[in-house]
């Protein structure tokens, strides 16, 4: 029998695969202030693994894709319908982030290197605005509603 996650583990887990797990490692601690829980790395000391922990509660699995795997950016430079799919600002198989200062973020995000795919706005489900990892990973940052 495997042995069952503590009780501070989440319910739900993003997996999120890269190219380059390390480099994704370190973008998200910059974009995002995500910490390295643990990394787990393979028999010539490259990164094949890592759990993130997120600001204010929940974790992030990030792995390194096998041989052959493509992140989103790269795939689309050849896949017609992959960049048919992708020619929004909107997120496609991406993550959502709430934080306290979505513009103070995303320019901490702009800084770490993300694409910016729409600026902040204000919406009726709080601030909010996209980005772009590296390797094209879609992220949603987004502030509470006021009064929420």
């Amino acid at each position: 029998m495997s042995e069952m996650p503590d009780a501070a583990w989440p319910v739900v887990v993003p997996m999120v695969q890269y190219e380059d797990a390390e480099a994704a490692v370190a973008f998200l601690a910059a974009a995002f202030g995500f910490q390295e829980r643990q990394r787990f790395v393979d028999g010539r000391g490259r990164v094949t693994d890592a759990i993130l922990d997120v600001p204010g509660g929940g974790v992030v699995m990030v792995g390194e894709g096998t041989t052959g795997y493509e992140g989103p950016r790269r795939h689309r430079e050849h896949c017609e319908a992959a960049r048919r799919w992708q020619d929004t600002p909107y997120i496609v198989d991406g993550l959502a982030v709430t934080v306290a200062d979505v513009d103070g973020q995303l320019a901490k995000a702009r800084e770490a290197g993300a694409v910016i795919l729409s600026e902040p706005e204000d919406t009726p489900h709080g601030r909010q605005c996209r980005m772009e990892d590296p390797e094209g990973h879609r992220w949603m940052l987004m502030s509470t509603p006021t009064g929420a």
